[in-house]
């Protein structure tokens, strides 16, 4: 069989990139590439910044040339007028019409639903950050491809302050917890399928930790943090148990296990989506 061939959309405009490698982050299209070939070293990744002018795709290549489309967390928001945010949507639609399978996190799931006809608002709840608790498979999720091999109660990294509101017509709510009533959707559209998660497979505990580290001043303000010193407090535990995943005393003081900590565990979502829809499409 020949090689898999993704796409992976950055939903980050240059600034916002900037700002995460600034603080010792990977930027969001290399996280997502660096994943897709840890769960496939035999594939091709290119990545897309549509947010930038100009961003377009590579020289030659079309959408249906893709096997699937990866799409990344973004801080921009999708119910906005922001121009950055309707070439993205425009690009789903686009995705749904070419029958790619696509997939990804957060930014991934509003857009997914957006362009189906759906909407997103900002969550009256605020922001959900750090560690999504006790997401729960619904009906529908328990039986999807997307969580064989998935607990049925889980927790997920996670950073968002928008939800979905209202699903579009073809659309199923996969997964949900007491923060956020959708966590996971499966969107079928024109003859395209999606798959999306509101929290980050993608993340570990170092990128859950630059991430903090980039918007302690927000996190602070918004009451996470009692002031920067502990913020940074938080950010050092991270990265001490990402070097040294065996100190238990700081998973248990952060109430963390192999939800988050072990990778197979974190990441069977991708592996499903790669297994039971990227691939059969690539055989047909």
């Amino acid at each position: 069989m020949a090689t898999l061939r993704f796409l992976v959309i950055d939903g980050y405009r240059r600034s916002g990139r900037e700002s995460l490698a600034a603080a010792g982050a990977t930027t969001a299209g290399k996280l997502y590439e660096r994943m897709l070939l840890g769960c496939r070293p035999d594939a091709s990744v290119d990545i897309l910044y549509p947010a930038d002018p100009g961003g377009t795709l590579p020289r030659g290549a079309a959408l249906g040339a893709y096997d699937g489309i990866a799409w990344t967390g973004s801080s921009l928001t999708i119910h906005s007028d922001d121009p950055a945010v309707r070439p993205q949507v425009e690009l789903a639609r686009a995705a749904f019409e070419a029958g790619v399978p696509s997939f990804g996190s957060c930014w991934a799931a509003q857009i997914a639903v957006v362009a189906a006809g759906g909407r997103c608002a900002a969550n009256p709840r605020g922001r959900e950050m750090g560690i999504a608790r006790k997401v729960v498979l619904t009906g529908d999720g328990r039986g999807h491809p997307l969580y064989i091999g998935k607990p049925r109660v889980f927790d997920a990294f996670i950073s968002h302050e928008d939800e979905i509101t209202h699903l579009p017509p073809g659309a199923l709510n996969l997964a949900g917890n007491a923060f956020s009533h959708v966590q996971a959707v499966c969107v079928t559209h024109k003859g395209g399928e999606f798959w999306a998660v509101q929290y980050h497979p993608e993340y570990d505990l170092h990128e859950l930790a630059r991430l903090t580290f980039a918007r302690t001043d927000r996190l602070v303000a918004m009451g996470f943090f009692s002031d920067a010193e502990a913020a940074h407090d938080y950010v050092n535990t991270l990265e001490t148990l990402h070097q040294d995943p065996s100190r238990r005393d700081l998973a248990w003081l952060l109430g963390l296990d192999d939800d988050v900590m072990n990778q197979d565990v974190r990441q069977v979502e991708v592996r499903n989506w790669i297994n039971h829809l990227v691939l059969p499409r690539k055989r047909a």
